[in-house]
């Protein structure tokens, strides 16, 4: 098989996936006071949106819409 090289090209790639998992969304679970509050996007080709409650992300929903 082929030999496999650590270079600059592989470090910046691993350097970006760390970063992305220690920034990685969380979700929480709603307590029992305040408001929830829908913010959804639209694209060319695809439907988005978060479920939020007192400014915190409950679940995050999307789909790619199909001509």
């Amino acid at each position: 098989g082929e030999k496999f090289v650590w270079n600059e090209e592989r470090e910046k790639s691993f350097e970006g996936l760390k970063q992305r998992l220690v920034s990685a969304l969380v979700l929480t679970l709603p307590s029992g006071s305040g408001g929830f509050r829908f913010k959804g996007i639209a694209f060319r080709r695809g439907l988005g949106g978060d479920f939020c409650h007192q400014g915190k992300s409950i679940a995050l929903a999307s789909s790619r819409l199909n001509p």
